[in-house]
């Protein structure tokens, strides 16, 4: 007889069984984004045809970088593959967070208001916002206001809230496209272009920025396609396709980066300075491989989804509902089984699979948090990596995988330990 996975496991003949079930019950929705995947990776192959891409376009520069050709075309991709009139692509940007400053602080002015429309946003942007924390350098220190509009009960944005919200003072009205650390949905692409059209008919000269961070190429269009003016994300999560090492982008409207561009160099300098070094050519690379990338980590959250719904948890998106994002919760319901569930993924990763991960302060979050990311780049939330915040309900957030494989021994490996304890709701 064939050796498979499951011989690896304590209760190798239970998984087997329930992953013979539900693999055969998510097989349609594997194809649908196999069908997605081909749709995208024709869009960038044209994007970097029609660029006309070369071998030249990977030399680094130096210095201040004034002139380079290959970080120039690249934002040219990234513009043409989002839907946007320009780009911002730098490994300079520090994370998500930064390039969602950058995008924040370049857009608004003192006296200006800033409007969240999906709640308050990830706990790293209230220190940036100055919701919490020191308010050391914040947007409010800089004279900006913030109001944050709760969706509604059912998860759904609150047209009447948002209408009643928008005053003249209103710049940038912001939308947060992953749920983050909280439990609502995240935002499909049609939902962001109602909320364009709804926010412009009422102010046209607000911005409508939209963090990117976990989105980029889950569904077929992005949020730039149906009207936002800016949108920012990491390339150490879906655009990095796994191999970036460090970096963020925006993508927009010409005004919007050429606003933030003041913000992310200095006034005058703009887009203009930033020396890409050896950085190029794994850009070019990793967002070629973004598609694939991305639908390998689908596959990967759909089957995670449905496994641990299947012994009695708590999930969201259920394994058949839709995506917008690459982010996966499990309610685990108590602070044992949520360190339990993470650290058996830490035990399951290629990079330091020996370090036990325990709870702890992290900066920029309220509460201590528990991280399992034995990932070849440090915080690299593509390749697969499980965290929480130990607060109720103990939800345990999985996101991406570079490859199936991978997420599917991992999690087989954490429900294989959750037997053991006999932590299994089922």
């Amino acid at each position: 007889m064939e050796k498979d996975i499951y011989q690896f496991f304590k209760n190798g003949s239970l998984l087997r069984e329930w992953v013979g079930e539900i693999e055969r019950e998510i097989a349609p929705l594997w194809k649908e984004i196999d069908r997605r995947t081909e749709v995208h990776q024709y869009r960038l192959l044209k994007a970097f045809q029609e660029a006309r891409v070369s071998t030249f376009h990977f030399t680094p520069s130096t210095g201040y970088g004034y002139g380079d050709a290959g970080r120039e075309k690249l934002e040219e991709v990234y513009a043409a593959v989002f839907g946007g009139e320009k780009a911002l692509v730098r490994p300079q940007i520090l994370s998500g967070t930064h390039a969602i400053a950058i995008a924040l602080f370049g857009l608004l002015r003192p006296g200006d208001e800033l409007l969240y429309i999906t709640g308050k946003p990830y706990d790293t942007l209230e220190e940036v916002i100055g919701s919490r924390g020191v308010n050391m350098g914040s947007l409010q220190e800089w004279g900006v206001t913030y109001k944050a509009i709760p969706l509604t009960p059912d998860g759904a944005l609150n047209w009447d809230e948002i209408a009643a919200s928008i005053t003249p003072r209103t710049k940038v009205v912001a939308l947060q496209r992953s749920r983050g650390y909280e439990e609502r949905p995240s935002i499909s692409i049609e939902e962001i272009g109602e909320a364009v059209r709804f926010v412009k008919k009422m102010k046209r000269d607000l911005f409508f920025f939209v963090d990117n961070c976990y989105g980029e190429f889950v569904e077929e269009r992005e949020p730039t396609h149906v009207g936002a003016d800016l949108i920012a994300g990491s390339l150490i999560k879906n655009p990095g396709g796994g191999i970036v090492k460090s970096g963020g982008y925006l993508v927009g409207s010409e005004e919007a980066i050429r606003l933030a561009s003041y913000r992310f160099g200095a006034p005058g300098i703009g887009a203009e300075g930033g020396a890409t070094l050896y950085s190029l050519h794994e850009m070019f690379q990793g967002f070629f491989l973004a598609p694939h990338i991305v639908g390998e980590a689908l596959k990967g959250a759909v089957f995670t989804a449905a496994l641990l719904e299947k012994i009695g948890f708590s999930v969201n998106p259920r394994w058949n509902q839709s995506r917008t994002d690459l982010v996966q919760s499990i309610e685990l319901g108590d602070p044992d089984t949520l360190i339990t569930f993470c650290q058996a993924i830490q035990s399951a990763s290629p990079v330091d699979s020996f370090v036990k991960p325990v709870p702890n302060p992290m900066p920029g979050y309220e509460d201590r948090v528990i991280m399992a990311a034995g990932t070849f780049i440090q915080g690299s939330s593509i390749e697969l990596t499980a965290d929480g915040p130990l607060r109720p309900p103990y939800t345990g957030y999985v996101q991406g995988g570079l490859t199936f494989a991978h997420v599917k021994v991992a999690v087989l490996t954490a429900v294989d330990r959750l037997l053991e304890k006999r932590m299994v709701k089922c």
